[in-house]
C-alpha cells in the first residue's frame, strides 16, 4: 500500500489573480469550480502554482494598464500564465508585451480556459488515480453550493442573473467586451441562489450589466419553480428571492445592484417596504444634464426620475440610493456641472462614486467634440465629491441615535482592555463599495454573518459608530 501511495502524483494546483468588477468575480469563481470539479487544487500563492490564470478587466485604459501589471507580476514570479476576462479580447496587445502567456481567452469563456488549463498543467491521472478519489474530484461537475468556490466571505455571494448589455452608451465597450444581452433562465437562478443561501449566504447581491433588462433577450420565459410558473423577469426574481430562508429561519438580504429606472422597477419598492427585500438600490445614474445624457445615448428624463426617488421613498422610508456618475465627458459645459451639482442637492442620494471621463479604445465618445481639459476634470471631480460628501456626512448624521439591523462582516481580537470590536454594515451599504458600521465592545459569541440590531452613537462622511442594541 505504502508504494502505491508513493506512485500517486500530487494535484495539480492553479492560481488566481482575479481583477475588475463583481461580474469578473464571479466568473473566476466559475472557473475555479469547474477546474475543482476536474481535480485541481486552489493555490494561495504564485510559488505554489502549477499555472496562474489572470482574470483581467478591459473597461477602460487605466484599468487594462493595470491588468498588464498584473500579468507581467505574474509571469515574474510564476511563468506559467494564462490570461482570461474582458481584456482578454485584446489578445495581440497582451502577447505583444508579454509573448510567454500560455493563452488568452476572453470574458466568461469558460470552456477555453479549462482547456488551456488542462493543456499547461494536465489533471493528475494514470491507473491508480481512476480508482482512488483525489480531494474534491468525487462531484464532478457538481453543482451544489457546498461544491462551489467562493472568492467572497462564506456570508455574502454574488448572483450573476444575466450577461451582456443591449444599449449603446457612447463612452462604455461592455457590448463589445460581453456580448449583447444574455439572461440565465429564471429556475437556474434561484436554485443557485436557494443553494448558497442554505449554504450559509446570508447576502445576495444581484448583478448584471442591466439587472432590469433581465429576460427581455428570452421574452420572460416563463419556468416552473416548486410548483408554480415564473417568468424571467425582474419583479419575478425579486419576489422569489424575497421568499428565500436562511436555515434558522431569518429573512436574507437581497441587494439589487446595476437597475436602470426603467417603469417596472416601481414595482419592487413595495417589496422592500415589506422586508423582503433589501431597501437598497445601485442605479447608475452616470449624468443629469439632458444635454449630456443625451451625448452619452442615455436615458434624459431626469425630472421623471427626480418624481420617482420621492414616490420610491415615500413607499420605502428606509430606501439607499447608489449610483455613479461621470464628469467631464466631452461637450460638458459649466453649465451642464452646475445642473448635476443641484440636481445631486435635490435627489440627496446615500451613496456617489464619481470618476472622471476617460477616454476608452473603441468608444464612439472617443470622436465626440468639444473634449473636457483634465484640469478641468479634476477641479469638476473635486467639487462634486465635496457635494457628496457634504450630502453623505448629514445623511449620516441623522441615523446618530437610531436603532439599525446590521451584518457582521468582521469581528476583532480583544484590545489590551479586553474590548473587542466588530467591522458591520447596515442595509445601505453594500460590501466592499459603501460605507461600514463599526461596533465596540461586542461578544466574543459574534460572527461574521451574523444579524443585529444596533444603536447608532456616532458618523462621520462615510461610516457609522455603533453598540449593539440592548
Amino acid at each position: 500500500m505504502s508504494l502505491i501511495t508513493t506512485l500517486i502524483p500530487d494535484q495539480k494546483k492553479v492560481g488566481m489573480v482575479s481583477l475588475g468588477c463583481p461580474k469578473a468575480l464571479v466568473d473566476s469563481e466559475r472557473i475555479l469550480t469547474r477546474l475543482r470539479a476536474d481535480g485541481y487544487a486552489m493555490s494561495p500563492d504564485y510559488a505554489g502554482a502549477d499555472v496562474v490564470l489572470v482574470n483581467t478587466c478591459g473597461f477602460l485604459d487605466s484599468a487594462k494598464e493595470e491588468s498588464l501589471e498584473a500579468i507581467g507580476e505574474a509571469i515574474a514570479e510564476n511563468g506559467r500564465v494564462i490570461v482570461t476576462g474582458c481584456m482578454g479580447e485584446e489578445a495581440e496587445v497582451i502577447r505583444a508585451r508579454f509573448p510567454q502567456v500560455l493563452a488568452v481567452t476572453g470574458a466568461h469563456q469558460y470552456e477555453a480556459v479549462v482547456e488551456a488549463v488542462h493543456e499547461a498543467a494536465p489533471p493528475t491521472q494514470g491507473p491508480f488515480i481512476d480508482l482512488i478519489p483525489q480531494p474534491g474530484a468525487l462531484k464532478q461537475r457538481s453543482d451544489s453550493a457546498d461544491e462551489y468556490v467562493k472568492l467572497t466571505p462564506r456570508h455574502y455571494s454574488y448572483l450573476k442573473i444575466s450577461e451582456g448589455c443591449n444599449h449603446s452608451c457612447a463612452f462604455c465597450i461592455i457590448p463589445q467586451l460581453r456580448g449583447k444581452l444574455a439572461s440565465r433562465r429564471i429556475d437556474a437562478v434561484l436554485r443557485e441562489a436557494e443553494k448558497l443561501v442554505a449554504a450559509g449566504t446570508r447576502e445576495l447581491l444581484v448583478i448584471s450589466q442591466d439587472t432590469s433588462a433581465y429576460g427581455v433577450d428570452i421574452r420572460h420565459e416563463p419556468r416552473m419553480w416548486h410548483g408554480r410558473e415564473v417568468r424571467a423577469h425582474m419583479t419575478d426574481l425579486a419576489r422569489e428571492l424575497g421568499q428565500l430562508r436562511t436555515p434558522e429561519g431569518e429573512t436574507p438580504w437581497v441587494r439589487l445592484h446595476y437597475v436602470y429606472p426603467y417603469p417596472h422597477v416601481d414595482a419592487v419598492i413595495p417589496l422592500m417596504a415589506e422586508g423582503l427585500l433589501t431597501p437598497y438600490l445601485d442605479i447608475p445614474f452616470q449624468h443629469a444634464s439632458p444635454s449630456v445624457l443625451r451625448a452619452m445615448k442615455r436615458p434624459a428624463n431626469e425630472a421623471r426620475v427626480l418624481e420617482r426617488i420621492k414616490a420610491w421613498r415615500a413607499i420605502a422610508p428606509e430606501l439607499a440610493i447608489r449610483s455613479s456618475f461621470v464628469v467631464g465627458f466631452p461637450g460638458e459645459t459649466e453649465e451642464d456641472f452646475r445642473y448635476l451639482l443641484d440636481w445631486l442637492e435635490e435627489t440627496q442620494l446615500d451613496r456617489v462614486g464619481a470618476f472622471r471621463f476617460e477616454p476608452v479604445a473603441g468608444a464612439r465618445a472617443n470622436a465626440l467634440p468639444d473634449h473636457v481639459p483634465e484640469a478641468v476634470k479634476e477641479e469638476r471631480y473635486a467639487r462634486i465629491m465635496e457635494v457628496t460628501e457634504r450630502i453623505s456626512a448629514a445623511r449620516l448624521a441623522a441615523k446618530i441615535g437610531r436603532r439599525l439591523p446590521v451584518i457582521i462582516d468582521e469581528v476583532g481580537d480583544p484590545d489590551a482592555d479586553g474590548d473587542i470590536g466588530a467591522t458591520a454594515r447596515s442595509q445601505a451599504d453594500a460590501p466592499e463599495i459603501d460605507g461600514q458600521v463599526l461596533l465596540r465592545n461586542v461578544p466574543p459569541s459574534l460572527a461574521p454573518g451574523d444579524f443585529a440590531d444596533v444603536v447608532i452613537e456616532d458618523a462621520d462622511a462615510h461610516d457609522l459608530f455603533a453598540r449593539l442594541a440592548d
